[in-house]
C-alpha cells in the first residue's frame, strides 16, 4: 500500500471551564482540543489529535504550525505506511525544529497526523488499531483510572467518579507539604476494598522535598507517586527516590526520544513508564516503548490529558501492547472529551470497554461541538 495524502483538515476548538485544572506548575483554566482529519487519494479518511492542554493558548501556536510548515511538507510527498510519514516528516523538519529551538511542537504537531494516518489505514483494513498494531487477539477490556482531580474537590470527585464506575484515581499532590498530607489521608482513609490511589507531583519538588514527600506519602500506600522531580534530573536524583519511596515512581510524559526511554527503562527507577502518544513518537513510538517496558518488568500506563481522539488513540495502543498498565482517563470538566469521539465508552466496574469499530472505533460530533469551534484550516495536495 502506498499511502498519499490529498487533505488535511484541522479544528480547533476551546471552551471555558468552572474548575481549573490545578497543578504544582500552573493551571488549566480552558479546555482545548486541536483535531486533524486526514484524507487519502482514495477517499478514506482518519482522525488525529495534537497535544495541546498547556499552555492556555499553545493550541493556536501548533495549528498555525500545522498550516504553514507541517501540512504542505505532508501533503508533498508519498509513504510506505504511517511509520514512515513519521520517520519522514521528523527527518524532514529537524532543521527548522533547530533554527527555532521549538522541538516540542513540531513533535507534537507530527504525532497527531501520525494518528490520523494509523486511524485511515485501520479503517480502510477494516480492524481496529489496537488489531492491527497487536493481532487478532488483543483485548478490548482495559483497566483505567480516573485523572486530574483537584486537592481541594479531590473527595467529591472521587465519589462523583466511584458512581461512574472508576475504581482507582490520582490526585495533584505539590502544594506544600501539609496541604499535600492532608490531601493524601483524607482520600486514603476513606478508600473502599479493591481501590487504589496515585498522587502526581507534575515535577513539583526539588531533591531535598521529594526525598521527605516520597516516604511521607508513600507509607499511605499509595500506587505510584508520578514525577515528584523535573522529568529532566539526572538518574542518580531519580535512584536515590526510587530506593527511598515505599512505592514505585512513574513517568514519561516529558521525555522525548527512543534512547532516552530506552535508558529511562533500563535504569529501572522508574517502576511506571508513561510516554504520551500525542506528545512524541505518535503511535508506533508509543507501542513500542510500552512493550520495552514491559518486557523489562515495568507497567506502561500511557498519559493523556485532553479530549476523547486522544483518549482512545491511548486506550488502543495500551490494549494492543498488553500488561498490567491502567489507562490515565481525565475526569475533570472537558466538553471535547465526549462531543469528539461517538460513541464515547462507559466506566465499568474499573474497565474501560474499547468499541468494536475499525480505527480508533469513534467519529467526533463536529455538530455538538459547533459552537466550541475557534478555526478550522484545510489544506488539499496540488
Amino acid at each position: 500500500m502506498t499511502l498519499r495524502i490529498a487533505r488535511i483538515e484541522t479544528f480547533l476548538y476551546r471552551a471555558e471551564v468552572k474548575e481549573a485544572v490545578k497543578m504544582s506548575f500552573g493551571s488549566i483554566a480552558r479546555r482545548s482540543a486541536l483535531l486533524l482529519r486526514v484524507e487519502d487519494a482514495e477517499g478514506a479518511h482518519g482522525w488525529g489529535e495534537v497535544w495541546c492542554n498547556f499552555p492556555p493558548y499553545g493550541a493556536d501556536n501548533k495549528q498555525r504550525l500545522l498550516e504553514t510548515v507541517i501540512a504542505p511538507a505532508a501533503l508533498a510527498a508519498s509513504y510506505a505506511d504511517p511509520s514512515d510519514a513519521w520517520n519522514s516528516l521528523t527527518a524532514r523538519t529537524v532543521r527548522w525544529v533547530n533554527q527555532v529551538g521549538e522541538p516540542g511542537p513540531f513533535a507534537a504537531c507530527i504525532a497527531g497526523l501520525d494518528l490520523a494516518l494509523w486511524d485511515l489505514t485501520a479503517r480502510r483494513a477494516g480492524k481496529p488499531l489496537r488489531a492491527l498494531l497487536g493481532g487478532d487477539g488483543v483485548r478490548r477490556e482495559i483497566p483505567a483510572y480516573a485523572s486530574g482531580l483537584n486537592p481541594d474537590s479531590s473527595a467529591e470527585t472521587v465519589a462523583r467518579c466511584r458512581e461512574a464506575g472508576f475504581r482507582a484515581f490520582k490526585v495533584k499532590v505539590g502544594f506544600g507539604a501539609e496541604a499535600d498530607e492532608a490531601t493524601v489521608s483524607r482520600l486514603a482513609r476513606d478508600l473502599r476494598p479493591g481501590e487504589r490511589l496515585m498522587i502526581d507531583a507534575n515535577q513539583g519538588w526539588d531533591l531535598p522535598e521529594a526525598r521527605r514527600a516520597v516516604r511521607r506519602l508513600g507509607a499511605y500506600g499509595l500506587g505510584w507517586i508520578e514525577e515528584p522531580i523535573p522529568a529532566d534530573r539526572p538518574a542518580a536524583e531519580w535512584a536515590e527516590l526510587a530506593m527511598l519511596s515505599p512505592v514505585p515512581l512513574a513517568g514519561g510524559e516529558n521525555v522525548m526520544g527512543f534512547e532516552n526511554f530506552a535508558a529511562l527503562i533500563a535504569h529501572g527507577n522508574h517502576g511506571v513508564v508513561q510516554p504520551d502518544t500525542l506528545k512524541w513518537g505518535g503511535v508506533a513510538g508509543a507501542f513500542a516503548v510500552g512493550r520495552r517496558a514491559i518486557a523489562a518488568g515495568r507497567s506502561y500506563c500511557p498519559h493523556w490529558l485532553g479530549g476523547g481522539i486522544g483518549l482512545l488513540a491511548a486506550a488502543q495502543v495500551l490494549a494492543a501492547a498488553g500488561g498490567p498498565g491502567m489507562l490515565e482517563h481525565d475526569v475533570m470538566e472537558n466538553p471535547f472529551r465526549e462531543a469528539l469521539a461517538q460513541p464515547f465508552p462507559r466506566m465499568r466496574d474499573g474497565i474501560f470497554t474499547l468499541p468494536p469499530g475499525p480505527g480508533l472505533g469513534v467519529e467526533p460530533d463536529l455538530g455538538a461541538a459547533s459552537g466550541w469551534l475557534v478555526r478550522h484550516m484545510e489544506h488539499r495536495a496540488a
